[in-house]
């Protein structure tokens, strides 16, 4: 049995019953895999364990990057490579620099961020994405659970602790 090829989905009718299903999965010492939802779920992110995302410090690197380029850029260009007077201001005037900083931190840092998400979130643009349950995009809330990372547990145990967390029915669902 081959890791994330095989799972249990476990289907939860509302929030409420599934941000206590998890809770009740995790004390059981069963891992889960992911839980989708068709909505945002408040809370659902800590009773998982996730932690806080690192991409506002990526997007802060970003951008003091663009601002860096954006700078050194103008300074070089207008203050030694051609430098020209113009409108009586110094080679190297910082207020003129400003539009195009301002401009150049914003794209570097939302490129940037789109970039390093599509990275983490492992996204890729010949990757299909796995369907667990297509009431998780209506209705219904769907908890994953890896059959082969619960080695310590069979799939009856499972789906009976599924089913006491408050699960409406539980599926087997396998992927090649």
């Amino acid at each position: 049995m081959d890791a994330d090829k095989n799972f249990l989905v476990g289907v939860f009718d509302d929030e409420d019953a599934v941000i206590s299903g998890v809770t009740a999965v995790r004390q059981s010492g069963v891992k889960i895999h992911e839980v989708y939802s068709p909505f945002p779920v408040h809370g659902l992110d800590e009773v998982l364990g996730y932690k806080r995302s690192r991409l506002p410090i990526a997007a802060f690197m970003f951008g003091i990057t663009g601002t860096s380029i954006a700078l050194v850029m103008q300074i070089w260009m207008l203050g030694y490579d051609w430098p020209m007077i113009i409108g009586g201001k110094n080679f190297a005037s910082l207020p003129p620099f400003i539009p195009v900083t301002f401009e150049l931190t914003v794209l570097l840092a939302s490129l940037g961020m789109v970039a390093t998400f599509l990275i983490a979130s492992d996204l890729k643009p010949y990757k299909w994405p796995r369907q667990f349950d297509i009431r998780s995009t209506e209705d219904k809330h769907v908890m994953a659970i890896d059959l082969a990372l619960n080695k310590s547990k069979n799939k009856d145990e499972i789906s009976s602790i599924l089913k006491a967390a408050g699960a409406s029915e539980v599926n087997e669902k396998s992927f090649d």
